[in-house]
């Protein structure tokens, strides 16, 4: 199996211990993250950062232009971010249609072209409920249709799958990463909201782990 990986980063603190994860692993990463048209662009400024500072090799692809196609949701037209907690009902305006295939489409089209036998996903079981391109059977899926897409077998890796955001922070402590070059907020403003699901959910991460985030809240 080839030691290059590719690793989608949106700039998260999810994908950002998924990126550390595949390093601590021993990985040949290349980074690829996606602008879609995200209000939450700030996150491609942090995964560039990011990249620069660990030397990763890293890659940003305008994909924006299909959202002509897939409408209705609160991250990418003018529709406001729901507050509140990160719950099925008031967090489904922010699902993108189909939009984990097409990226991890794409990201095993790039793994292909780079000789790469895996793609690291940030998938894990706190967006279970609510997205449904996060959920196992989705994952196990798309693994069986990427390892026969090609001539080339790619894996789809997600290596907390089954774990939650305070999970995941966890082990990003353990290997002693810091967060404050990530960005979780769903509004695209200077400072995170503290009050859409996502910063909800990344507040709740760090309290569990009694730790402070390093981001600054409005």
């Amino acid at each position: 199996m080839s030691n290059k990986v590719v690793v989608i980063f949106s700039g998260g603190m999810d994908s950002f211990t998924v990126l550390n994860r595949a390093l601590k692993d021993g990985k040949e990463v290349y980074a690829l993250t996606f602008d879609y048209g995200q209000k939450h662009v700030k996150e491609i400024a942090c995964a560039s950062k990011v990249c620069q500072q660990l030397g990763v090799a890293h890659k940003v692809i305008d994909i924006s232009a299909i959202n002509q196609l897939l409408a209705g949701s609160s991250l990418t037209d003018d529709i406001e971010i729901p507050e509140g907690h990160y719950e099925a009902e008031s967090m489904k305006s922010t699902v993108v249609p189909n939009r984990n295939m097409i990226l991890l489409s794409l990201a095993v089209g790039y793994a292909v072209s780079v000789k790469a036998s895996q793609v690291y996903y940030g998938a894990h079981s706190g967006d279970h409920a609510i997205y449904p391109d996060c959920r196992p059977e989705f994952v196990m899926k798309m693994n069986d249709v990427c390892k026969i897409a090609n001539y080339e077998a790619v894996e789809i890796f997600s290596p907390y799958l089954t774990n939650n955001k305070s999970d995941i922070l966890t082990d990003g402590l353990k290997m002693g990463l810091s967060y404050e070059n990530t960005w979780t907020c769903y509004n695209g403003r200077e400072k995170a909201c503290g009050k859409c699901g996502a910063c909800q959910e990344r507040l709740e991460a760090f309290a569990d782990n009694n730790v402070t985030d390093p981001l600054a809240y409005e």
